[in-house]
């Protein structure tokens, strides 16, 4: 409506225009009513008219890029000119070890750059973190900077992606000014696969500008600057190969999670400044806490926290802490669930065979049985390993497939039909096959190592080989069950009257000298 008003007032005054300037020429000038400055006026409404129209009618795309990019540019100079300097060093952070020497090496060169220069040593330009999510790669960086009371300059790899082109270049570009300006600065770039990805013909020209920005600025500055550039994925293979070679980014950390004697120092850093019962064992719990990140661990000792506040206790206990491990592995209790008493007992039978095969199978110690309602699932059997594992055998995989369709093949042998309570359990089962035929060579389709979607024309005999495995597994677990039925039975019973059974109430059930008929290599060799 505007637009067309002023459109309107536009024709008006064009009008008005042409009239002057053609009374002007006149003799009569319309008997002198209109004057020189009258003219101006009309000339001066007639041009300010004119442009406010095409300001107008600028499309609303090009109109926003334009708002957006001094919006932009306004936050590009508030943000990149903020740094940090901080006081996180390698005491703070527990655990990593090896990886805290290899850096030892380049916070020497920060603090002893002239003695390298000597040697005509050069400065690693980039380091790369890469693993797990929650494994400390955000906290060794800044630790990095800390070490060497050096500038922070903190990004996420999605801040420099933008909808319009040459926004993120620019941002990579002042960045890197801001931290040369700082030297010595590590600068540190979370996530960097969002802009560092592999390049491909049909991907996202802002993208690709962004990540040619980044590979300029790498190049660019030279070793006496003392600027480190510090980056972190979780997955290493979507990186461009120009981005990791040589000369960019020359170091790869891999950062795993912790082993048991990681957890231990992990557990300690989060638990120094809270109140602990006397009976609360820090290995104990690094041992309950197996495969666990270290920001799930730091999540545990909070929760333990909180859950005695709850319960108005002055002191964090062993039970405390079994809730949280709870509630970080299976999620939160469900109150008052609506289950009916038919898949109450569907569950119980479920749940007891997870727990019966592994105690059949002697794999990993089961920790806890119960029908509780958690998160998504109506139950749960929580195990805990003996031991970090570094590699698996074939028949320990086996193993593993057996105690995953322990609820499934308990389901089928005592209600003779099979629910959908499996479902997440057969997803495990599935990748393990997969790997064990793709990845670790351990079926008759040979000693390949290549992902499934490489494998051309072997999809039919990859899920021949991977259902082999499966159906093997399966028939031994179902008749595991059928000779320990007794045991399955008592295991559901008293389910079904507790809801909870911990490792003690378990064997006390089946007995402290329960047989642990563990199928030999033998008899797992079809598989």
């Amino acid at each position: 409506m505007k637009k067309r008003i002023i459109f309107i007032l536009l024709c008006i005054f064009i009008g008005l225009s042409v009239m002057s300037s053609f009374s002007g020429r006149t003799e009569n000038n319309i008997n002198g009513r209109i004057t020189s400055t009258d003219r101006l006026l009309v000339f001066g409404a007639t041009i300010f008219l004119f442009f406010y129209y095409i300001k107008l009618d600028k499309s609303p795309q090009y109109a926003h890029a334009t708002i957006n990019s001094e919006k932009k540019n306004d936050k590009d100079q508030n943000t990149n000119e903020f740094f940090t300097k901080p006081k996180v060093t390698f005491e703070d952070v527990a655990g990593l070890d090896e990886v805290k020497e290899e850096l030892i090496e380049v916070i020497d060169f920060i603090k002893k750059s002239e003695k390298y220069k000597k040697m005509g040593a050069k400065i690693p330009k980039g380091i790369l973190f890469y693993g797990p999510p929650g494994t400390g790669k955000t906290l060794l960086a800044s630790a990095v900077a800390g070490e060497t009371q050096s500038a922070f300059f903190s990004a996420s790899g999605s801040e420099f992606v933008e909808k319009y082109v040459g926004v993120g270049a620019k941002r990579i570009r002042t960045l890197f000014e801001k931290a040369k300006k700082e030297a010595p600065s590590v600068i540190f770039i979370d996530e960097i696969d969002a802009i560092g990805a592999k390049r491909h013909l049909d991907s996202n020209n802002e993208k690709d500008q962004t990540l040619n920005q980044l590979l300029v600025e790498l190049d660019g500055f030279n070793t006496d600057q003392t600027v480190v550039v510090i980056g972190a994925t979780n997955r290493l293979d979507l990186l461009d190969e120009a981005l990791l070679r040589p000369g960019r980014f020359d170091r790869h950390m891999y950062i795993g999670n912790p082993n048991i004697k990681a957890r231990e120092e992990i557990l300690k850093v989060h638990t120094k400044n809270k109140p602990l019962h006397e009976d609360i064992s820090i290995e104990t719990l690094a041992k309950k806490t197996h495969g666990m990140s270290g920001a799930h661990l730091s999540n545990i000792a909070n929760e333990a926290a909180i859950i005695a506040v709850r319960e108005n206790e002055t002191i964090i206990t062993p039970r405390h802490f079994d809730l949280a491990i709870e509630r970080v592995i299976a999620g939160l209790q469900v109150k008052n669930p609506n289950v009916l008493l038919k898949e109450k007992q569907i569950v119980s039978y479920h749940e007891a065979g997870h727990a019966l095969v592994g105690k059949i199978l002697n794999t990993d110690m089961v920790q806890k049985v119960s029908i509780i309602p958690r998160g998504q699932a109506l139950g749960y059997v929580l195990q805990m390993p003996q031991d970090d594992r570094y590699i698996m055998t074939k028949t320990e995989l086996c193993n593993k497939i057996m105690v995953m369709l322990g609820g499934r093949a308990a389901e089928e042998l005592i209600f003779n039909h099979l629910s959908t309570g499996a479902k997440d359990d057969l997803k495990k089962v599935t990748d393990i096959a997969l790997s064990m035929v793709c990845e670790y060579g351990m079926s008759d389709l040979g000693y390949i190592c290549q992902e499934p979607s490489m494998i051309k024309g072997l999809s039919r005999q990859i899920t021949r080989e991977m259902n082999r495995i499966i159906d093997r597994c399966y028939k031994n677990t179902m008749e595991a069950l059928e000779s320990h039925h007794s045991d399955l039975e008592k295991i559901s019973s008293a389910l079904m009257e507790k809801e909870t059974l911990n490792y003690d109430e378990l064997n006390e059930l089946l007995g402290n000298d329960f047989n642990k008929q563990i199928p030999s290599e033998e008899e797992l060799k079809a598989v």
